[in-house]
């Protein structure tokens, strides 16, 4: 899901697959240049985007986004399922790519043992009338993805959960 914050309506929140996720962990959308969400973007690069892996992890992405319209980069990560989407495919004169640079993330994980522990805990306080008790760390996280990079040197590396929640999101080949 993408989220964009453009004024007066505050944006707009639609599906829309990622079509790559990069090794900075940067998104990459395709779309089309007369969209609504383009000229949002233009008129205000905060976006949000959200990607969920199944139901075991889920990311929440804020950030900026640009239009970038070069078509070596969108021949170099077209896929031919986003023909579904974008009929007239990688050529198309109208299709360019939205590049997400993440500043902030947050990610949930109930993998392994997290996904016993919260799927049982709201089951006993079902039964028990408590409510259930959730630690901080040890679901969710928040990182810092942008300012960590440019302080470092160094692109962000995510961990398997984020990383698969972003991925899983992916267009299909």
């Amino acid at each position: 899901m993408l989220t964009t914050m453009a004024e007066p309506t505050g944006g707009n929140t639609l599906p829309m697959p990622v079509a790559r996720v990069d090794e900075h962990t940067d998104l990459w959308l395709f779309t089309f240049r007369d969209s609504a969400k383009v000229l949002e973007i233009e008129a205000d690069s905060r976006v949000g985007v959200h990607g969920q892996n199944g139901g075991t992890s889920c990311v929440v992405i804020a950030g900026r986004a640009t239009v970038v319209d070069d078509r070596a980069m969108i021949r170099g990560i077209w896929k031919p399922s986003c023909k579904a989407w974008f009929p007239d495919g990688a050529d198309d004169p109208n299709l360019v790519l939205l590049h997400v640079r993440g500043e902030q993330a947050e990610y949930w994980d109930n993998t392994g043992a997290n996904n016993l522990r919260y799927g049982y805990q709201p089951l006993s306080a079902g039964l028990t009338g408590t409510p259930p008790e959730t630690k901080e760390g040890e679901q969710h996280r928040d990182v810092t993805l942008a300012k960590r990079a440019r302080l470092t040197g160094h692109s962000f590396k995510p961990n398997a959960p984020l990383r698969d929640s972003l991925v899983n999101n992916e267009i299909p080949q």
